[in-house]
């Protein structure tokens, strides 16, 4: 598995304090993006938070699962949560050591009390000391909450920093871009009260024995049922321990929504979010405890053109840290077709510029601080795709591809659009998890041969 190291250099330690007039919980800051480009310590809101407690345990649960490795519970790791601000928003996202959760707070202008946030992404600093500190906070004293330095610290910053270096495996890059393409085919399929929610929640298995099949469940009436077919309507939930986190707010919910993709009857990925007053908390978990994200295959389609890589960079000009992103009005602006845009979306979510808000039902804009061509350069799939093609191995004759790996010999065909392959991975996934890696090459090889022709 390939990782590599990120130093993340902060001011101070955050920390929550007690004051005159409430709690103070700063949020230290490390290098990010903003509109005026890379900043050391960029500073994102300050003001008063509507429901503090809440804001607290929703803080604490995004640091849960930055903690936990769901999937072989060994080495565990922890990258400080990432932190956008979007104007009129705060949103907190994390990724399991594992590879399999993905976690977001966002803290909707209703929790921020009307103040408005700064534009841009950074981690911040989740010690040991502070997640004791928000876990024993109670009672209802306002808190004051400050992202980033204090104004007068920002003259001072040339002093002693507190330096974090946390593992930055490549699965996690590509996650983050596979549950965005994930989360964008999913519907809303169940929605409960707070009180169904808690009783659901607080009714599940701890934990799912390998080897069985995944529990479903379905909406019935105001509650869900647990179910080991998935029938229509149907939602995925493989390790349902893996929603643990969300009891950390759980008391406070308001109600639970789901949402997942039209069932076909194969384990699959669900969102499951937390409704709570001025605020969501949402779990975005893969079709396997034992499967990360990184591998299920949804942007290769969009890496291996190069139109896609082109508009990306187009589209990337168009953003602006807006909290929604309308396809529709980037079309117009830019002059492309609604699914070349959405084809460069997907090129700019693993390069970690883009999410994808269930709630929303919208992409948003932030630019995570890691190296943008990364994810590309390691996809496995993508770098053999590549491989082939540069080896002449793949050989147009009509609709039926020979392509030749190593001693052996596939056959890739096309049907509506789809291309299946003779080779072991077709066999298994299906394309479920994306196309093969000779698929691929083929791909790359016809777009070339149609540009070459048009030329």
């Amino acid at each position: 598995m390939t990782r590599s190291v990120q130093a993340l250099a902060y001011a101070r330690p955050s920390s929550l304090e007690s004051t005159a007039s409430g709690r103070l919980l700063g949020l230290e800051t490390a290098g990010g993006l903003t509109p005026r480009g890379a900043e050391a310590h960029p500073r994102f809101f300050a003001g008063f938070l509507a429901a503090p407690q809440i804001a607290a345990r929703g803080l604490l649960a995004v640091a849960d699962v930055a903690a936990a490795r769901y999937h072989q519970r060994t080495r565990p790791g922890s990258l400080d949560p990432v932190v956008t601000g979007n104007g009129d928003r705060l949103r907190f996202e994390s990724f399991s050591g594992c590879g399999g959760v993905y976690a977001r707070l966002d803290v909707l202008d209703g929790g921020l009390g009307g103040a408005e946030t700064g534009h841009g992404t950074t981690n911040v600093d989740v010690n040991d000391p502070l997640r004791e500190a928000l876990s024993r906070m109670s009672g209802t004293d306002p808190m004051y909450l400050r992202v980033g330095p204090e104004e007068m610290a920002v003259t001072t910053l040339g002093g002693s920093v507190v330096e974090k270096k946390v593992p930055l495996p490549d699965r996690w890059l590509r996650g983050f871009a596979e549950a965005q393409v994930a989360s964008a085919r999913f519907d809303l399929r169940a929605e409960l009260t707070g009180a169904e929610a808690v009783r659901f929640l607080r009714g599940l298995p701890r934990s799912q024995s390998r080897g069985r099949a995944p529990l479903w469940v379905v909406q019935a009436g105001r509650t869900l049922r647990p179910t080991t077919r998935p029938g229509p309507g149907a939602v995925c939930l493989p390790g349902p321990d893996r929603l643990m986190a969300l009891e950390r707010v759980l008391r406070f919910a308001t109600g639970l929504r789901v949402y997942g993709p039209v069932p076909d009857g194969l384990a699959s990925a669900s969102a499951w979010e937390m409704t709570l007053p001025g605020m969501r908390l949402t779990l975005t978990l893969s079709p396997d405890p034992s499967r990360g994200f990184s591998g299920e295959g949804g942007v290769l389609e969009a890496l291996a053109t190069d139109d896609a890589a082109a508009d990306a960079e187009l589209i990337a000009v168009l953003l602006a840290w807006e909290p929604r992103i309308d396809p529709a009005d980037l079309a117009e602006q830019s002059g492309l077709t609604a699914d070349r845009v959405r084809a460069a979306l997907t090129r700019l979510g693993t390069a970690g510029r883009v999410g994808y808000d269930v709630a929303d039902a919208a992409y948003f804009h932030r630019e995570l601080p890691y190296d943008a061509d990364r994810a590309e350069r390691h996809n496995p799939r993508l770098v053999a795709a590549r491989r082939l093609v540069a080896e002449d191995a793949v050989s147009l004759d009509g609709d039926g591809v020979t392509v030749v790996s190593g001693e052996r010999r596939y056959r890739v065909r096309e049907s509506d659009g789809a291309l299946s392959c003779t080779c072991t991975w077709w066999a298994e996934h299906r394309g479920r998890r994306g196309p093969c890696k000779h698929a691929l090459a083929v791909r790359m090889v016809r777009r070339g041969s149609a540009v070459a022709a048009a030329a």
